[in-house]
C-alpha cells in the first residue's frame, strides 16, 4: 500500500505566516524591521532577494493530529499549496539571510548602510578632502 505524504505531516506550513515586506533602504527602514523582531514569535528572512516578515503562529484549524479541521472549506491559499512546496520533505531552508534577534539585524544593517554610503561616494568608502597642499584621501566614516 502506498504512503501518503500527509500521513507524516507535522503541519510545518500551517505553523507560520510569511508576509513580503519592502526591502530596507534607510536606517529608519532597518529600525522598523528591528521593532518587528522585538515581538515574540517573529523573524525576518530574505529569500531570493525578497524580504519577509515571518509570524510563527499555529493555524487555529489544525487538529491534534495536524490535519486540517476545515479541509472542505479551507481558504484558497491552502488549496493552492502543493506537496511540491511541502516544508516536510523540502529539506532545510536556503535563506539568503535569517534574523531572529534585533542584534542580528543591527549588525547586518550597519554593514549594508556602510556599503551603501561607500557606493554613493563611488570610491569604496574613500573621500577626497581638499587642503592647501592639494587633495588628500581619507577613509569615509
Amino acid at each position: 500500500m502506498g504512503c501518503v505524504l500527509c500521513e507524516h505531516c507535522s503541519a510545518l506550513c500551517c505553523q507560520y505566516i510569511a508576509l513580503e515586506i519592502d526591502e530596507p533602504d534607510t536606517a529608519r527602514d532597518y529600525d522598523d524591521i528591528r521593532w518587528y523582531l522585538m515581538h515574540e514569535d517573529m523573524s525576518v528572512f530574505v529569500e531570493d532577494g525578497d524580504w519577509y516578515l515571518q509570524i510563527n503562529r499555529r493555524c487555529k484549524n489544525l487538529l491534534p493530529d495536524n490535519r486540517c479541521g476545515i479541509y472542505e472549506t479551507r481558504p484558497e491559499i491552502c488549496r493552492e499549496y502543493t506537496t511540491e512546496d511541502c516544508d516536510y520533505h523540502g529539506g532545510p531552508y536556503d535563506y539568503d539571510h535569517l534574523f531572529k534577534e534585533p542584534a542580528e539585524l543591527e549588525a547586518f544593517a550597519a554593514e549594508a548602510l556602510r556599503k551603501k554610503k561607500a557606493r554613493k561616494h563611488g570610491n569604496g568608502g574613500v573621500k577626497k578632502k581638499s587642503s592647501k597642499r592639494g587633495a588628500k584621501l581619507r577613509r569615509a566614516s
